[in-house]
């Protein structure tokens, strides 16, 4: 028996010097992930509302497609009305339609989805002529080119 288990029996273990060492291993490798995994939550919330502007686009070209080629009555609750997952307040938590419009020849549109807990703002914007553009606003650091951008 004395070969299989030759600890088992004695009072040794780890000094107080080992266990601090390990210790401050594991907050150093904390100290190093957390931040990381923080800013991972920032990007979902954007690529939420990035997704809720989409969604919201293409609700606006089926509204299109029922109103004989014309933009013009768009606005949020109009929206959400063809795709119930359009959501159009900011109380829900999540990302939402704040602006949804018609540009003045009712052959364009304006679409702008916020993002729930940064607050940054994402806007398709499809002209008369058929050109689409992105936006993005941004209080801190959501958007690739700073505060404005395109995605």
């Amino acid at each position: 028996m004395k070969g299989i288990l030759p600890r088992a029996g004695t009072d040794e273990g780890f000094t107080l010097i080992e266990l601090l060492v390990v210790i401050l291993i594991i907050g150093i490798l904390a100290a190093i992930a957390i931040p990381s995994f923080l800013s991972q939550r920032g990007k979902a919330y954007d690529a939420a509302a990035k997704e809720m502007a989409r969604t919201a686009s293409l609700a606006a070209e089926t509204f299109a497609t029922d109103h004989n080629d014309t933009y013009a009555g768009i606005e949020p609750s109009v929206l959400h009305e063809y795709e119930a997952a359009i959501q159009t307040g900011e109380s829900s938590g999540n990302a939402y339609l704040s602006a949804a419009k018609s540009t003045e020849s009712g052959n364009g549109y304006v679409v702008t989805a916020v993002a729930a807990t940064t607050k940054d703002k994402f806007t398709i914007e499809r002209s008369a002529t058929g050109v689409v553009t992105r936006k993005c606003e941004s209080e801190g650091k959501g958007c690739s080119g700073g505060k404005t951008s395109s995605w």
